[in-house]
């Protein structure tokens, strides 16, 4: 494999980090190929510490790395997850119904396909109110119970997408094992009206079971002396593939929808993962969401570094993270809308790149994964943009904006874009301290107020938020994630650091019930679960 440092590329890139002017000297330079439109949003780059050499290197960067021979790889169905042995073909959840891609020998393109003619069938359903609870009432609450990808992703695209979701049908999540987060949602609903979605590929996730388990019991007290399994064959659907759990739960298998292994969890809120989304929007809106995914698809496939918009998305955050020294990247988006895109965004990158072994199994001697973060505007602008601004760590910036809102209230949106591109251009430019004295302020207090700006910031400006533009934006961090990764030499697709804290986390749990298997862990893990035993007394 090739390692990225030994690259001429690599190379010629620290020795121009260290010559890069500040982005207040970049600005007035022509910034045009920092620019590109794309399925109508606009991602612009003029704000990041990049000129043209920098750019033109981060293509050769790109190429010595073999990241298009990669992607085509992974595009074709080679299983370039090598330490699962699968394909990662998330790409596949969205091509259209007319394409064909075989993958150890099945048409993968007809399974989804069919897959989703049963969710269109079943969303229809809950929708126009042919599907009813076991008392013949009307569906009123979907609760989604799942966890990370199962959760992380509906909860996103809810939110995102409200305003053209049927507000007839209250969209509820469950995903953590507190008690609290099941018990809580179930004040909100119904036994009777209330339908449940079990996200679990194996059916065996103990979190999402454990929900699971509880919410039966719940709608089943409901009907106290009636047929059991009737009754949660009408409230209970399944996304998974054990057939045989999933029955034996009370679900029918025809409400059974199933996705696959080269579905990761990160990837998969457009597969039967969104069903929550489908019921919410309905399916024609789903199908849309699909088309803004495959719309980037076709682009990062096909498009030259000139217009390829994820491959230059992907080669920037090496830039900032390598060579730029900046361990964090701020995601801001300007809407409230997609509030949750932030969190959806930090499995999606950090469970893929927060990796220091490559995929040689050699540990790797530069950095990858930046740490993902943020909070809609203008909330933020109260809490932690002041560290963005003055503190001593720089944090890069995705801001993004939203040209048409879905809820006009005056001059509202005015005022809320105006704060973003405001944002924008203080964190690139700043304000030192010769300016501020032209502007009166007083000596005393002129070095509180400089700020050094050189925080890199991009803006991707959207139209409206639409479900296909929301494919579209997922669709370009997934492939930005994929190009990083590839630079890298790392596998963005597999994620063993979550099972060792799973597998020690069911060792306690036993100890919990034995307290003879306490002195199994070490001195401080003894003490706390001891802590623990006396504190629940």
């Amino acid at each position: 494999m090739i390692d990225p440092t030994v690259t001429p590329a690599w190379n010629s890139l620290v020795k121009q980090s260290t010559a890069i002017a500040p982005i207040r000297e970049l600005v007035d330079q022509d910034r045009s190929e920092f620019r590109t439109m794309l399925e109508g949003v606009e991602v612009d780059f003029s704000r990041q510490r990049i000129d043209s050499a920098v750019w033109h290197t981060l293509k050769d960067l790109v190429d010595q790395c073999d990241v298009a021979q990669l992607r085509d790889r992974m595009l074709g169905g080679a299983h370039i997850n090598t330490t699962e042995d699968r394909a990662v073909l998330h790409t596949a959840l969205r091509l259209p119904r007319k394409s064909e891609l075989f993958v150890d020998g099945v048409d993968v393109v007809k399974e989804v396909h069919g897959v989703l003619d049963r969710m269109s069938i079943l969303a229809d359903n809950v929708r126009n109110g042919t599907w009813r609870g076991f008392s013949g009432k009307r569906i009123t609450s979907v609760v989604n119970i799942g966890i990370g990808g199962s959760d992380l992703g509906p909860v996103m695209a809810h939110r995102a997408l409200q305003a053209y979701s049927d507000q007839s049908i209250a969209m509820h999540f469950v995903s953590n094992v507190d008690p609290t987060d099941l018990v809580e949602t179930l004040k909100l609903c119904d036994p009777q009206t209330t339908l449940f979605i079990i996200a679990s590929k194996t059916f065996s996730t103990t979190e999402t079971m454990s929900n699971a388990q509880r919410a039966r019991e719940w709608v089943l007290a409901a009907y106290p002396s009636l047929d059991h399994g009737g009754i949660v064959a009408q409230h209970f659907v399944a996304l998974s593939t054990n057939a045989q759990s999933v029955t034996a739960f009370g679900i029918d298998p025809a409400n059974m929808f199933g996705f696959w292994d080269w579905v990761g969890g990160r990837y998969s809120m457009d597969s039967a993962i969104g069903l929550s989304t489908m019921i919410a929007i309905g399916p024609e809106q789903f199908h849309e969401m699909l088309s803004g995914f495959h719309a980037v698809d076709l682009n990062f496939a096909n498009a030259p570094w000139e217009s390829n918009v994820a491959m230059q998305m992907g080669a920037l955050a090496v830039w900032n993270r390598d060579f730029l020294k900046i361990e964090t990247t701020a995601v801001l988006p300007y809407s409230q809308y997609l509030s949750r895109f932030p969190a959806y965004l930090q499995q999606l990158t950090m469970e893929s790149n927060g990796k220091s072994v490559r995929t040689d199994g050699e540990n790797v001697h530069y950095e990858t994964g930046a740490i993902y973060w943020g909070e809609p505007g203008t909330n933020g602008q109260h809490s932690f943009y002041q560290l963005l601004h003055q503190g001593t760590s720089v944090v890069a910036c995705d801001i993004i904006v939203i040209a048409r809102a879905q809820q006009e209230l005056g001059v509202q949106q005015d005022v809320l874009v105006a704060n973003a591109l405001a944002q924008a251009s203080v964190l690139s430019l700043g304000i030192n301290a010769e300016q501020l004295a032209d502007s009166g302020i007083p000596a005393q207090l002129i070095p509180h107020k400089v700020m050094p700006g050189n925080r890199p910031v991009s803006v991707i400006l959207c139209s409206e938020l639409t479900p296909f533009t929301l494919g579209v934006l997922v669709a370009l961090y997934e492939h930005s994630t994929f190009v990083q990764g590839a630079i890298w030499g790392i596998n963005s697709f597999d994620q063993w650091g979550v099972e060792l804290g799973k597998k020690v986390a069911t060792g306690i749990s036993d100890a919990f019930a034995d307290s003879t298997q306490v002195r199994n862990f070490d001195a401080s893990t003894e003490y706390s679960i001891n802590k623990y035993l006396d504190l629940r007394e």
